[in-house]
């Protein structure tokens, strides 16, 4: 052939052949002087001869008996068999890419599936392939177009600490079959192979590698390529060495028209990042747990369905970036300038994308089957550990607050992060609520703990806040400064952050002590063992006195009470207490309605006076003290009316602790028809529901009277009919008798009682006839 032309002629004919072939957007040739057009044809014929030919030595390499025969075949014999053969390989590929087109044509795809699945055999070999893949990772995004180096480039290196000595000794044993997936996937992109059929060599060549597997090894002979090519193209303005190289490959006029193969190489790396999502999806089915999620399970049996396609068309993407890459090298203008490869790249991105977007929806749904079950078979552990007996609490206490964080709680008074062993052998007292905890609650709770524990001195029991929060809802700033906010003002420890409380620990706190909103102390002895489900109520009652908040220690507390003022107001105001031991008459009253007011405490005032007894008058307002009940406190104050409080927060314990004494006999078991004071709680709780007025009246400690206001009202503005019998049997018990004929058989009693009675009994009767109440719900938002 070098006989019949020149050597000069030929190299350009060569050339001009190829831009010819290579031009998807032409089909004629590059226009050339006609005097060549017949040593061009014959050029081309003699190239098809000279590969049908039985003796030609590179074709005997080229047909090997075997796949495996053809991976060992050298890929070229020697440059003149190269010369000769470029012209066809260039074809080849472009008819390769022009394949591509038909990448979404409709197809047999159980036909497709067959032939991917006779490539699988695997023989149970076993590849760590995350530290693989984050290592094929690092050098993809590495690879960048943008980047080309010059002496004062600072550049990032790479953490080196995942190259540990075992993924060091992984990647020598898959360096030949890295190295050998590389040079067989450019030898067939180099000489035009049929990326279906090149494919289906690779997946043979893998076959006794698991999916992932094939993956992982697939990409890194990609990155292995794909690296080297921008390696030399990044350095070689740097390193002699890379110049040379990239001259030896024409790389420079690739750098040239970067511009202009901007959009293919944007179609590249969408393609690598969605072949990049998909293993990586495999991956993470590879390492579900199958204790929680068996292979033959719905959710994971159609996903593993799906797997081998995944791998195939990925596994295509790889051969197909290969072969732009190879394809660049060395070719003209025409083919720098062409967007149809631009646009093959992309249908296949957007396949590999949809094929992502389908496993990550069954990846999702395996998740969340294997989370369910992990949250049930927690709560379960949780429900056993609180059945068995310990010897500490710190199994327990760990399982309730993240055993997977050392340092789960902080110190309320250094602020610092500690280990629950700072619990161990204490009493307990778990303090559980949302983050909408009142200002009112708080600061009585703060005050009772500090009042017990001046100094920082050695107890035997601690508060532990457990935040339980919806997980529904979007964690926002806000709700973090509102937890931080509270977390601050505690003076004991609380949780680090409300998302170290486990799911299953949420559900035990709400099915097993019947959490729903309003906060509760849950109290474990020593041992981790429960000794009362909410012991805030014993708490709001007698503060410290009820220690050590036992369901013992509050039945024995009840037996030593009777119905006296002490008990409604304790320690609230000492004022009140002082009175009582001084033997003055005092005067509790409540409501919000102006004008009973005045006219309630101007008719006291006057009575009072005439029957010669000493009063003291306080207003208490009512269980929810909004606006109103500002107001009333203002015009008290102003007109000088009474005593009042004059801290809101002193009003709503006096009612908190009203509802706490219900809540307490009721979690014994007590009624109105058997308890005293259940009744007595439950009249001034009933007075509180209706719109007028109520007091209570007391001499000493056992000499109490209450009465609804209206009817208090009309016995007082008759008192000229009664007054006689104040001298003789005492003011208390003379008013008890004048308000007989108002207690008429006709009453409304209204019972406002929280949202969490649900778990008492159905039954509550009436304080005044001792008759089953009717059971409404109420729901309420007062804003006042």
């Amino acid at each position: 052939m070098a006989g019949i032309l020149g050597q000069q002629p030929k190299t350009q004919l060569i050339r001009g052949e190829q831009q010819s072939l290579l031009s998807p957007l032409n089909s004629t040739a590059v226009t050339k002087p006609v005097t060549q057009q017949p040593t061009m044809e014959l050029n081309r014929k003699e190239n098809q001869l000279f590969l049908q030919s039985s003796n030609n030595p590179v074709m005997k390499q080229m047909a090997p008996q075997t796949k495996t025969d053809l991976i060992k075949t050298p890929l070229i014999s020697s440059s003149d068999d190269s010369m000769a053969l470029k012209p066809v390989a260039q074809q080849q590929k472009m008819q390769l890419i022009k394949g591509e087109r038909h990448l979404f044509s409709s197809s047999d795809d159980s036909v497709l599936t067959k032939q991917i699945m006779a490539t699988h055999t695997p023989d149970g070999r076993e590849v760590e392939v995350k530290p693989i893949l984050y290592i094929v990772e690092d050098i993809l995004h590495q690879a960048n177009p943008s980047l080309i180096l010059t002496p004062q480039t600072q550049l990032e290196y790479v953490d080196e600490t995942t190259h540990r000595a075992e993924v060091v000794s992984m990647l020598e044993a898959l360096a030949y079959t890295v190295h050998r997936m590389s040079s067989e996937i450019n030898y067939k992109c180099a000489i035009g192979g049929d990326g279906h059929a090149t494919t289906l060599a690779v997946l043979q060549s893998l076959s006794n590698y698991t999916w992932d597997g094939k993956l992982v090894v697939a990409l890194a002979a990609f990155a292995l390529s794909y690296g080297e090519f921008w390696l030399t193209t990044q350095l070689h303005t740097v390193n002699p060495m890379a110049k040379s190289l990239a001259h030896l490959k024409q790389l420079p006029n690739i750098l040239e028209h970067t511009d202009i193969l901007k959009p293919r190489f944007d179609a590249i790396n969408n393609l690598i990042n969605a072949m990049l999502d998909v293993t990586k999806c495999i991956v993470e089915f590879r390492e579900l747990p199958p204790e929680y999620i068996p292979h033959d399970a719905p959710e994971m049996a159609m996903a593993l369905a799906h797997i081998p396609t995944a791998v195939y068309w990925t596994i295509r993407g790889v051969v197909a970036c290969i072969a732009q890459i190879v394809g660049l090298i060395g070719l003209g203008h025409d083919y720098m300038t062409s967007t149809t490869e631009a646009w093959e790249l992309s249908s296949l991105a957007h396949k590999v994308n949809n094929i992502h977007g389908h496993l990550i929806k069954q990846l999702n749904t395996c998740q969340q089957q294997i989370g369910e079950r992990k949250h049930m078979e927690a709560y379960q552990t949780l429900v056993r550990l609180f059945e068995t007996i310990h010897l500490d609490n710190i199994k327990i206490l760990r399982a309730l607050m993240y055993s997977k964080d050392d340092l789960p709680i902080i110190d309320g008074i250094t602020k610092k992060r500690v280990s629950v062993d700072v619990l161990r052998r204490k009493i307990v007292m778990l303090f559980i609520s949302d983050l909408d905890i009142s200002h009112e609650e708080l600061f009585v709770l703060i005050q009772i703990y500090n009042d017990t524990h001046q100094g920082r001195m050695e107890r035997h029991y601690e508060i532990v806040w457990l935040p339980v929060v919806d997980r529904h809802v979007p964690w926002l700033q806000s709700r973090e400064e509102s937890f931080n906010r509270l977390a601050s003002t505690m003076p004991w420890y609380s949780l680090v952050h409300p998302s170290l409380l486990d799911k299953a620990v949420v559900k035990y706190i709400r099915e097993m002590w019947h959490f729903d909103k309003k906060p509760m102390l849950v109290v474990l002895d020593p041992q981790g063992k429960l000794v009362c489900p909410n012991a805030l109520h014993m708490m709001w009652i007698w503060g410290s006195l009820a220690f050590p908040f036992t369901s013992n220690r509050e039945e024995a507390l009840w037996k030593e009470e009777i119905w006296r003022l002490e008990l409604l107001v304790d320690e609230i105001d000492p004022a009140i207490l002082q009175w009582v031991t001084e033997g003055r008459h005092v005067c509790l009253y409540g409501g919000d309605n102006l004008d009973w007011i005045r006219r309630f405490t101007t008719t006291m005032r006057r009575v009072a006076q005439d029957a010669r007894v000493p009063l003291e008058m306080v207003y208490v307002g009512r269980s929810n003290p909004k606006e109103k009940v500002k107001r009333a406190m203002s015009v008290i104050a102003a007109e000088k009316l009474s005593g009042y409080w004059t801290d809101v927060a002193m009003i709503w314990f006096f009612w908190v602790r009203l509802e706490s004494m219900w809540h307490s006999k009721m979690q014994h078991g007590r009624t109105v028809e058997d308890d005293p004071i259940m009744q007595e709680v439950m009249q001034i709780l009933s007075f509180d529901g209706s719109e007028e007025g109520w007091a209570v009246i007391s001499r000493g400690s056992v000499e109490v009277l209450k009465s609804q206001g209206k009817k208090l009202l009309d016995c007082l503005m008759e008192y000229d009919t009664w007054k006689g019998t104040v001298e003789l049997e005492g003011f208390i018990p003379a008013l008890g008798k004048a308000l007989l004929p108002y207690q008429t058989h006709e009453h409304c009693t209204r019972l406002i009682l929280p949202g969490e009675t649900g778990k008492f009994g159905e039954k509550i009767v009436c304080a005044e006839c001792k008759k089953p109440m009717e059971k409404y719900v109420l729901y309420r938002c007062c804003t006042d």
